[in-house]
């Protein structure tokens, strides 16, 4: 490929195909074009300069932060330290304020075991009315039950009663009926 040199000494690229119609650049726009490379270029560098570019010094930032971490790190437990026994200190600075605290506790563990306590009733008076429709579930089923079975035995008894009592006849008509033949 060819590349063309124009007035300012600096190499262009080839010109491209296109299809028809002639594109060409203004001088200001080549200018801004040159400038956002340049700009871009300082960018760059910008923001390379703080990745250490040897190995050395790529070591030498990787023992720096192992140091800088737990440091930071530490610094901050302290901190949070630090506010919590102020804040502490203040909450309890005199005799009033840790009566407060207490009565405060106090309050709260009685809401507590109050909320506890009827809980449990709550637990215990649903247990309690379920077992009770459990059990009269289950008296209703056997009285039900029981009444069935004495029907059934009373019908069958009652049926019992009248073939008996047709085998009875039966068996004295053929008792006489045998007598009859026997007398003759």
């Amino acid at each position: 490929m060819a590349t063309t040199s124009n007035t300012s000494g600096r190499k262009t690229t080839p010109a491209r195909k296109t299809t028809g119609r002639k594109t060409t650049r203004s001088a200001s726009n080549r200018r801004s074009t040159r400038t956002t490379r340049s700009t871009r270029t300082a960018a760059r560098a910008r923001t390379t300069s703080t990745t250490p570019t040897t190995p050395l010094a790529q070591a030498g930032q990787i023992a720096e932060r192992a140091v800088l971490v737990p440091v930071g790190a530490s610094l901050l437990v302290r901190d949070n330290l630090v506010s919590t026994i102020q804040g502490l200190a203040t909450k309890y600075s005199s005799r009033t304020s840790v009566q407060h605290e207490i009565r405060r506790y106090e309050r709260r563990g009685t809401t507590a075991r109050n909320r506890f306590e009827r809980q449990v009733k709550r637990t215990r008076t649903r247990f309690e009315r379920q077992l009770r429709q459990r059990r009269s579930l289950i008296e209703r089923t056997i009285k039900q039950n029981r009444r069935r079975v004495e029907r059934e035995v009373k019908s069958v008894r009652k049926d019992l009663t009248k073939q008996s009592g047709q085998l009875g006849s039966r068996v004295e008509r053929m008792v006489s009926d045998a007598q009859s033949l026997i007398t003759r």
